[in-house]
């Protein structure tokens, strides 16, 4: 985190009942100006984010906020200033939103923000309207039959995110079954991370057949970005300030980060707790889950210190 004074501005990342996003485009004498942006506005002295971002919003737009939370938290070093955004989602709002400064705004899809030249700070935001509040990991499994089926009972209960872990299977049969897993989460609209080597990633092709991959704490050390398409999510999982510093050096997409509470997998790892796990994902600068303990009653609490939501094996895999 910077020493240096920090401009602190709350955003609003607000969503239509059509699933759109509204940006405005910054005045062209303005930092970063003619870039297109989330609206809000610096929080001033002795104000809440959530106030400054209804005073900002019902200035810049009209809108009027009904409920809002927390999203995501970045602080981010331009060469002239330091920013922390701080994020939050809004999808209850009242009134029709226009440039009451004569800014441009626009509804824009997520299959659209390709299209628009946002400021640097702006990217992890994209990056988390685009994932959900909950991440399944897979666990063990009988056979193949007993592997699609829990698959398939996920997505029926809305899981959107998967990584596909399966250490002790033989690499063919792994991706035979990963084409069969990505084929279900095609139908559903959801995506999938596969849990193996960079080398056998781009061996196997696996782009054509997953969203992603997933990295973990060795495999991180040789990834070199650009290595994979473009369109490749890429996570790893992280449990100290030196490994977000690699997931940030590496250009991560997003992490997990673990473990927040005791788990019986990992009786003997010391647990962050919320507060250090807050104080760990500020340094992020990308969006972050939640790891260790986790059950669904935790998504409101992780969001509210700086999570994207919460990751787990046995709560989704095993319900």
């Amino acid at each position: 985190m910077p020493e240096k004074n920090i401009v602190h501005v709350a955003v609003a990342v607000l969503q239509n009942s059509n699933g759109q996003y509204l940006i405005a485009k910054r005045p062209q004498e303005s930092h970063q100006g003619g870039l297109w942006e989330f609206p809000g506005g610096k929080v001033e002295n002795n104000e809440s984010v959530l106030d400054a971002l209804k005073r900002e919003l019902f200035e810049e737009t009209g809108i009027t906020i009904i409920q809002a939370t927390p999203l995501i938290r970045i602080y981010h070093d331009y060469s002239d200033k330091s920013v922390l955004l701080d994020v939050w989602h809004i999808n209850n709002f009242s009134g029709e939103a226009f440039g009451k400064e004569e800014q441009k705004i626009r509804w824009i899809s997520t299959n659209d923000f390709s299209f628009y030249d946002f400021p640097e700070a702006n990217m992890p935001i994209i990056k988390a309207v685009q994932l959900p509040d909950k991440y399944m990991i897979t666990g063990n499994f009988n056979n193949e039959d007993d592997l699609l089926k829990r698959i398939q009972d996920a997505l029926k209960k809305g899981i959107k995110l998967v990584q596909f872990r399966a250490k002790n299977i033989d690499t063919e049969l792994y991706f035979c079954y990963a084409k069969k897993i990505y084929q279900l989460c095609e139908k559903s609209t959801a995506k999938v991370l596969l849990n193996i080597s960079v080398k056998n990633y781009i061996k196997y092709h696996a782009d054509k057949y997953s969203h992603g991959i997933h990295l973990n704490t060795k495999e991180i050390k040789s990834y070199n970005y650009g290595i994979l398409n473009h369109k490749c999510l890429v996570s790893t999982s992280t449990h100290n300030e030196k490994e977000i510093n690699l997931s940030k050096k590496k250009q991560i997409d997003f992490i997990v980060l673990s473990p927040v509470k005791n788990t019986l997998s990992h009786p003997s790892a010391v647990p962050l707790g919320w507060k250090q796990f807050q104080q760990l994902a500020d340094k992020a600068a990308c969006p972050v889950y939640a790891l260790g303990g986790m059950t669904t009653n935790d998504i409101d609490t992780a969001k509210k210190y700086g999570a994207q939501g919460i990751a787990a094996i046995s709560e989704f895999w095993n319900s």
